[in-house]
């Protein structure tokens, strides 16, 4: 634990390092350690587990054993008898709990421990799921900055050249007009476009645990490729699944409480000693040695465990019909996002090697027919646009993989 807790602090001193000084980009990786080891939420399912784990060391302890003392059998009114006069008595007592019921006690105890440790990954895997998207949603969005910043070169160097040939009425006023609200619009374009990014890092900030001023950059050199579709059954669902083991160890703790509380019916042992002092040199001191066992078994005292272990029967029962209604809804929607996610594939791959190549040697066809005054701007224009908007819905169509394929991590993990 504690080397696992070391390699997570050396991650995050690693990122602030490069996050700091700018020479290096934050990966995906970097950026999940920080928020495995700093994000509050999981901590808190830490120290539960703790917790159950310090209250089941001291499951097995007796109680704590009773002493008194006072007055015994010592008449209201004066008696002539010094023998009457009563006794000083000095007693003490220590209750023996079964010791089933502590064993019982102890294991169910130490298995509350392996519930907060599954909701803890439960968790855990929200925030991962949560940042990857996050992440993956920056990387897209770094990619269509530089397809507007080219945007931005393409139709200024249009406007530029609109601009020299007018004087020479080579072209039209209205042409110029129309690059210049393009050019506008390409720059309104870039403002969001960097707000946006902005918002993605103060979320990562967020999840991470660290001041939302905090600003960095990410590793954009891969896009889409490697990520490979894994297969996956109910067993698979059963083994990774952070709420199906969850579900799986409440039903264990709760089977143990049934055991803790069939134990009720075993008796309780209860043993007292009293010393008395005479008060008196006629009457000898005494003692009085009692043991005691409780009957758990009679009917007014035994209705209370039997109805308690039928309520805890009814509780298991109703968390395997959701364990199986949760296994039954994952796996038609697993099956619906593998679907998805090959369609998307297919899209991406038609807009890398076919659509937007198509449409740049179009741009680029016209480009020259314009720079030889064959074209007019609008045409050139127009041709600019529909690949502009054809990268950008390429981009759109990666993001959506990402965020599907996210999703599918997340259902198989979650």
């Amino acid at each position: 634990m504690k080397s696992n807790i070391k390699i997570g602090l050396i991650a995050a001193l690693a990122f602030y390092g490069s996050a700091a000084n700018g020479q290096q980009r934050v990966s995906l990786d970097s950026i999940l350690s920080v928020v495995r080891e700093r994000n509050p939420m999981l901590k808190s399912y830490t120290s539960r587990a703790d917790a159950m784990v310090a209250y089941a060391k001291g499951a097995k302890s007796w109680m704590a054993p009773e002493v008194g003392g006072g007055l015994w059998m010592v008449p209201y009114k004066k008696v002539e008898d010094p023998r009457d006069k009563g006794q000083i008595m000095l007693s003490v007592q220590q209750k023996f709990t079964n010791p089933a019921k502590l064993r019982a006690n102890q294991g169910y105890l130490e298995s509350k421990v392996a519930i907060e440790e599954a909701s803890e990954k439960f968790v855990f895997n929200e925030l991962r799921a949560q940042a990857k998207t996050t992440y993956y949603q920056w990387l897209i969005l770094e990619r269509k900055r530089k397809v507007l910043k080219e945007n931005e070169d393409l139709i200024g160097l249009l406007l530029r050249v609109a601009k020299l040939r007018y004087p020479y009425s080579q072209g039209k006023l209205g042409t110029i007009y129309k690059a210049e609200g393009r050019l506008e619009e390409v720059h309104n374009m870039i403002l969001i476009n960097e707000n946006q990014i902005a918002q993605k890092n103060i979320l990562l900030d967020q999840l991470m645990n660290v001041s939302t001023d905090l600003r960095f950059s990410i590793d954009t050199t891969n896009l889409v490729k490697g990520l490979l579709l894994e297969e996956a059954d109910t067993s698979t669902f059963t083994e990774r699944r952070s709420d199906i083991r969850r579900i799986d160890k409440s039903i264990q703790a709760a089977r143990l409480n049934q055991v803790l509380e069939r134990v009720q019916s075993k008796p309780d042992f209860n043993l007292s000693f009293s010393h008395m002092f005479a008060r008196s040199a006629g009457m000898p001191n005494q003692f009085m040695l009692l043991g005691m066992v409780s009957i758990p078994i009679a009917p007014w005292s035994s209705k209370a465990y039997r109805s308690n272990i039928q309520g805890m029967g009814k509780e298991i029962e109703a968390m395997k019909s959701e364990r199986a209604a949760i296994l039954n809804e994952v796996q038609g929607m697993t099956a619906s996002m593998a679907s998805e996610i090959a369609s998307l594939s297919k899209q991406t791959e038609n807009y890398e090697k076919r659509i937007i190549p198509a449409l740049r040697k179009n741009y680029e066809t016209l480009m020259v027919s314009y720079e030889q005054n064959k074209e007019e701007l609008p045409i050139a224009i127009d041709a600019w646009e529909t690949l502009n908007m054809t990268q950008l819905q390429y981009l759109d169509t990666v993001q959506k993989y990402y965020e599907i394929m996210v999703g599918y991590e997340k259902e198989l993990e979650k």
